[in-house]
């Protein structure tokens, strides 16, 4: 057995570190003496070296539990580690999309008043139409990775440009969205529903640009009804005249979007 002040040495855990972990259940001394000092053992050490190991690949105190708690073989740890990759890799992801988004605001055009002076809102009655969908809860960003499938699926029927729809009454982390992909006529589909959606009335505007400033759009949406005592409903609709391709994403600077928002009651289009 071994006094904590040797354990210590051995693992390269400061003591401070070995009374943390037994008041966290991570780390427990197997016995301690009449003295009541804590006393390890060799099955102590196995685990401080897996603990060690887990530290090293940034795992949190919270996520060190939870392997402690569920480690019986070499394939549970695999398991752990594979898992943990994965989260840094989709972290990775993320901060590249943000090194992205810094570098297109360089120099800044977040605050450019154009972008709110420069929509002209409009009063339209969209017709009923009939679409192959796919509604998921993500994010924004996930989009894309859904839309060749519906194509896909709705072979020579696709026509025209891809539109989404967007249940939320406000922005959210994980978004309740519909991508929709307009069809010539109703097919069948065993992967994705096929539906009509429905004529609306609605106020409309057309955003060009990169998507970062797409709330400018809605905006100017917003304030319009304000001004004209309009009750706005939902799903908001994006329609994306011009985007990304399949393969590349092209200059985000010519995309454009229109931005629709249905509103209460009848609305003669202007």
């Amino acid at each position: 057995m071994y006094k904590i002040g040797e354990f210590s040495k051995i693992t390269n855990l400061t003591i401070k570190a070995l009374h943390y972990y037994d008041e966290q259940d991570i780390l427990k001394p197997s016995s301690k003496n009449e003295a009541n000092y804590r006393l390890y053992s060799d099955e102590d050490l196995k685990k401080a070296r897996l603990i060690v190991l887990l530290k090293n690949f940034s795992f949190s105190i919270k996520e060190i539990k939870d392997v402690i708690d569920n480690y019986t073989s070499e394939e549970d740890l695999k398991y752990f580690l594979n898992e943990k990759r994965d989260a840094i890799l989709e972290n990775i992801k993320k901060e590249k999309e943000l090194v992205n988004l810094i570098n297109r605001n360089i120099p800044s055009t977040l605050f450019k008043e154009e972008y709110t002076m420069n929509y002209l809102v409009e009063r339209k009655n969209i017709q009923k139409t009939n679409v192959i969908t796919f509604r998921f809860k993500g994010r924004y960003s996930d989009v894309g990775e859904y839309i060749s499938s519906l194509y896909k699926e709705a072979k020579s029927n696709g026509t025209g440009p891809v539109l989404n729809l967007y249940y939320d009454e406000g922005y959210e982390e994980e978004a309740d969205i519909e991508i929709c992909v307009p069809l010539k006529k109703k097919i069948t589909s065993s992967k994705f529903e096929v539906k009509e959606l429905p004529e609306i009335h609605a106020l409309s505007t057309i955003h060009k640009g990169s998507y970062d400033n797409i709330n400018n759009a809605y905006k100017a949406i917003i304030d319009y009804a304000k001004e004209n005592n309009i009750e706005i409903n939902a799903p908001s609709r994006l329609i994306y005249h011009k985007g990304p391709g399949m393969i590349f994403k092209g200059n985000p600077e010519n995309y454009i979007t229109e931005v629709i928002i249905p509103i209460v009651g009848f609305c003669e289009a202007k």
